[in-house]
């Protein structure tokens, strides 16, 4: 099987060497590395009875691209380890593979190598490579009060998403799909950096709750105004409708979006939009200057989504 799969496809510049070795090689012209590794279980993080195995393999790197992209690096290559039942039919692997290398190709990434283990339901494991290009990364700890708080990509689209599936709507078909795929704003993470980000972070548990984690790291508080999301509310407005749900819950609340949050001090560069300030201390999030009583985000050992 892993034969099968490595023959398949070619590497980027950055992967050295590839698969078929006890090891890979992948290029670190910067002389740093920067790494982060993320899990999907079945079950918990996506569902074979709505996603294909190509959704699960895009999926799989796309919210571990979108880590090494609030760092201000550029993802350059993955290592996968996957687990499945032992009868899993070798077309399921195929496309999971498939997917995997489609979202890797859009953020010119290879995939480096991987393991296959048997395993009671099917387990992605990523760890992702990314380069710096000679920046400093951006931490989530250096907000500074009076900077502004900014955003890329859309919020609330997958918590939207995942409502509709499960009240069984098969209308808002572009939603539902951003809740099995979610689309990072690749690039706009070196964008951020070159634009002398503060700090930045990946909006994957949640707009709030991840602020919450930017506002502890750099013992500020952010103030965030509604009015500046009144967008991304509205986008989801009718599907709120549809559910009997609050939209607010799934734009401040909602996870998966992989949208980035940044701070900044001076200018904000284009593709971003500010929604928000950064406070003195003490470490808060604020809602049009109150506290969020609602949903503020995922929790890796609560419920399952």
């Amino acid at each position: 099987m892993i034969g099968r799969l490595v023959r398949r496809q070619g590497q980027p510049p950055a992967v050295a060497l590839g698969p078929g070795d006890d090891a890979a090689v992948v290029v670190a012209d910067d002389g740093r590395v920067v790494v982060s590794t993320d899990m999907l279980v079945e079950g918990r993080h996506f569902r074979l009875d709505w996603s294909t195995p190509h959704d699960v393999g895009r999926k799989a790197i796309a919210q571990n691209a979108a880590d090494i992209e609030a760092m201000g690096a550029r993802p350059t290559a993955f290592v996968v380890g996957f687990g499945a039942p032992a009868e899993t039919p070798i077309a399921e692997v195929d496309a999971l593979a498939d997917g995997m290398w489609e979202e890797a190709e859009r953020v010119g990434a290879g995939i480096a190598g991987g393991d296959l283990v048997g395993s009671p339901q099917w387990v992605v494991s990523v760890t992702v490579l990314g380069d710096l290009a000679g920046r400093a990364p951006v931490l989530r700890s250096g907000a500074r009060p009076g900077s502004a708080v900014a955003v890329t990509g859309e919020l609330g689209r997958s918590a939207a998403g995942y409502a509709l599936w499960c009240n069984g709507i098969s209308d808002f078909d572009d939603v539902r799909r951003r809740h099995l795929v979610p689309q990072p704003p690749y690039g706009q993470g070196r964008v951020a950096a070159e634009a002398g980000a503060q700090a930045m972070i990946d909006v994957s548990d949640g707009l709030v709750g991840d602020l919450r984690h930017l506002a502890d790291a750099s013992r500020v508080g952010v103030d965030l105004s509604t009015d500046a999301l009144a967008a991304d509310r509205q986008a989801l407005a009718a599907v709120a409708q549809a559910v009997d749900a609050d939209p607010w819950s799934w734009v401040l609340g909602g996870g998966e979006d992989h949208a980035l949050v940044a701070v900044f001090a001076g200018a904000v560069p284009p593709g971003w939009r500010v929604i928000g300030r950064v406070l003195d201390g003490p470490a808060r999030v604020l809602v049009d200057g109150q506290e969020w009583q609602g949903y503020a985000g995922w929790e890796s050992f609560g419920s399952v989504r």
